[in-house]
């Protein structure tokens, strides 16, 4: 907010202007969030380095980021990137199966997961009430905890089993966010392409930030 403006003018600001500030009083007054990220096996390696990417340069915003990868997930990030930058990024990985982890309870007070990309089976074991792995056992306590849980589903078509998993989850209190790019802010790149749905990620985890809004 610019120095000496007051509750008044705040609301003079077109639409998009005051959305920005209060955002930002929110961000400004509300508890630091934790993050889990997971990444699954499915194609779209390039979401999660994007995403984990874009959650880095937002550190103001978060004071835990945790990142659970599967095995399938870092050979695919390697048939789809060439790389394994993953090891690179200054953040905390926990095993598959490290039920020790602080997000495997409600108690340590993590509010945000977000799964990018899900795989069809990672939400079906998610809607089935399955914790037989840490990342489906921290998406049980984001959801029992009603905080804030978003599945970033990457196939297609979907199956009928598909569409009522989505359903079941989105009734249980979660986000369903399938990797469907955008086009009306003519990307230029892949990057830019895979970046389109990485910033609707963002959005729908309650961060501030700096992207292409519609009508601005």
């Amino acid at each position: 907010m610019k120095k000496g403006l007051s509750n008044q003018s705040l609301f003079l600001l077109p639409y998009h202007s005051r959305y920005s500030c209060l955002k930002k009083i929110y961000n400004y007054l509300a508890p630091m969030n934790k993050i889990v990220v997971a990444v699954t096996g499915a194609s779209g390696a390039i979401y999660a380095k994007i995403l984990l990417e874009k959650l880095l340069s937002l550190k103001a915003q978060w004071s835990e980021l945790s990142v659970l990868m599967s095995n399938n997930a870092k050979e695919v990030w390697r048939t789809e990137l060439g790389n394994e930058d993953y090891k690179n990024y200054p953040v905390q990985y926990f095993d598959k199966y490290d039920f020790a982890a602080p997000f495997a309870s409600g108690s340590a007070q993590y509010n945000i997961m977000i799964v990018a990309p899900c795989s069809m089976g990672t939400l079906g074991r998610i809607a089935s009430g399955v914790s037989d792995d840490l990342l489906t056992r921290s998406a049980d306590v984001i959801l029992k905890e009603r905080r804030r849980l978003i599945l970033a589903v990457r196939e297609t078509p979907y199956n009928l089993i598909h569409i009522k998993n989505m359903e079941t989850v989105t009734l249980a209190g979660g986000i369903i966010c399938p990797l469907s790019p955008s086009f009306y802010n003519k990307p230029s790149s892949i990057e830019a392409v895979a970046e389109t749905v990485v910033n609707r990620i963002i959005d729908l985890a309650g961060l501030a930030q700096n992207s292409f809004r519609w009508g601005a």
